[in-house]
């Protein structure tokens, strides 16, 4: 593990809610953090609602685009985040994962997606804390 941890964050599509987390933690993060996200079924676009709740939060993941997960990208994480894609992400021994169950922003308007954006913000602030311990609050 080198000295800055690497987050995965995975969801089916990577258009969504794996992209807000990715986009949070770049921004609360900042250079102490390799940030990856990836879709077990890639989209071609990031959904439009999910930038726009970003952009509310002064973050543009509007030049984003849905990558597909491969095993190389997890091999190279630290901690892998799931994101409802279930079975798909592969194991490997000695990583951190975590699958956080949220609804899916995909279909949905920004009233319903506004909720689903503020739990990952928290989330992702949680994640932080155990990953750059020492680190002073921003």
């Amino acid at each position: 593990m080198s000295s800055k941890p690497t987050v995965l964050f995975v969801c089916v599509h990577n258009a969504g809610r794996s992209q807000m987390a990715a986009g949070y933690l770049r921004a609360l993060g900042g250079d102490a953090v390799e940030v990856l996200s990836a879709g077990s079924a890639p989209k071609d676009t990031i959904n439009p609602v999910a930038i726009e709740a970003m952009a509310e939060e002064g973050i543009d993941i509007a030049d984003n685009t849905p990558k597909i997960l491969t095993v190389d990208a997890v091999r190279e994480s630290d901690v892998v985040i799931t994101m409802g894609c279930g079975d798909a992400c592969p194991i490997f021994p000695g990583k951190r994962y975590e699958d956080w169950e949220l609804d899916d922003p995909a279909g949905q308007g920004i009233e319903a997606v506004r909720p689903i954006r503020n739990e990952i913000r928290s989330r992702v602030e949680i994640l932080l804390s155990e990953l750059l311990p020492t680190r002073d609050a921003a």
